[in-house]
């Protein structure tokens, strides 16, 4: 059986700013992982983070870009496990933006994840989702304050 994480959030910001820290290495880093992420699809590239013996995580996710619509979605493959090439969990993350009453429908879909193998990781990635795109929010809030604040 497949497990999903599907979350939706409102930005008040507008969708480009939103797609700006989906799709810039630099600003995913500050609320996700390192990574060496390009936004172009069939791009291959890395999140990194502490390897988790627990989960069976040595700290890399090797993903793909699946599709890219700007401003509108991004889609790529969500790949880890235990290292030396074995993979655990083969799944996807979703990304699709809505403009909605002056500023942003952000919805996540996590598909893939297979029950009872991936229960765990299925758990903690669902309260981490939620965990880190309030980072992120915070962090568009606070880049909309400084625009707002030099002008």
């Amino acid at each position: 059986m497949e497990m999903l994480i599907k979350h939706s959030w409102h930005y008040s910001q507008k969708p480009e700013l939103v797609w700006e820290f989906l799709t810039t290495s630099e600003l995913i880093a500050q609320w996700l992982m390192a990574n060496d992420f390009k936004p172009i699809v069939g791009h291959k590239f890395m999140f990194r983070a502490s390897a988790h013996k627990p989960l069976d995580f040595d700290g890399n996710i090797y993903c793909e870009v699946l599709e890219l619509i700007p401003n509108a979605k991004l889609s790529y493959s969500w790949k880890y496990g235990p290292g030396n090439g074995v993979l655990k969990v083969d799944s996807v993350v979703s990304w699709t933006l809505y403009a909605k009453d002056g500023g942003t429908e952000v919805q996540l879909e996590h598909k893939g994840l297979k029950e009872p193998a991936n229960l765990m990781d299925y758990q903690a990635m669902n309260a981490g989702w939620q965990t880190n795109v309030l980072k992120m929010q915070n962090l568009i809030s606070a880049k909309q304050n400084d625009e707002k604040a030099k002008h």
